[in-house]
């Protein structure tokens, strides 16, 4: 074991759980407390001013939540662990946690010497993963991608142009490429949509919340 400790930071609204994971924490010789916020927020400007080991994070908060916060952490301080610790493990909750750059998902009722072995293990760079979680992301991995997950930055900026009902040419001055371009989008918007038509386009996009 490691003569430095390993600084952690936490993250809840909930004041009560909070208290909680502070005792847990000083059960623990390596591990040390750096700070604590209430709010995604926070704890983006916390760990910018601490810049500790590992983060346990809530999801459910006001304003910017888990999954929004530990993206900007992840980004702004990359070698910041961030830790999930949450009461929910729906797949979607799952899967936009790890894609934010969480390094582990956990559930709340977890034992606290699991916790501990978990935060050693992100400061170490390793994962830990909730039952819960594991299965979501197994179901995620067993289902087909979403239709129009490969369309292109480009493709979208078109087929949105699409469906404010602008033709090729006005496609093309809007965006200042050659109505070939534009043609070349739109065939390539028609399959991978797997429709024949601009308006079977456009109908396929909203329902799937494309634009």
């Amino acid at each position: 074991m490691s003569d430095t400790p390993i600084r952690v930071c936490i993250i809840d609204d909930h004041a009560m759980v909070r208290r909680g994971l502070k005792a847990f924490l000083h059960t623990a010789p390596d591990l040390e407390l750096v700070g604590e916020a209430s709010s995604g927020a926070e704890a983006v400007r916390l760990v910018q001013e601490t810049s500790p080991d590992v983060v346990l994070m809530d999801l459910n908060m006001p304003g910017i939540n888990g999954v929004e916060a530990t993206r900007a952490i992840t980004d702004c301080c990359p070698t910041t662990r961030v830790i999930i610790l949450t009461s929910f493990g729906e797949r979607e909750l799952v899967q936009a946690a790890m894609e934010a750059g969480a390094i582990s998902f956990l559930m709340k009722d977890i034992e606290s010497a699991d916790l501990t072995e978990a935060v050693r293990a992100a400061a170490a760079g390793n994962r830990r993963l909730a039952p819960a979680a594991m299965d979501a992301l197994v179901q995620a991995l067993q289902q087909p991608p979403p239709i129009g997950h490969d369309l292109t930055p480009r493709e979208r900026e078109v087929l949105k142009l699409v469906a404010d009902g602008l033709n090729n040419t006005e496609i093309a001055e809007v965006l200042f490429i050659s109505r070939s371009t534009v043609k070349t989008h739109v065939s390539n918007i028609l399959s991978k949509l797997e429709v024949d038509s601009r308006v079977e386009a456009v109908t396929t996009a909203i329902q799937n919340k494309l634009l």
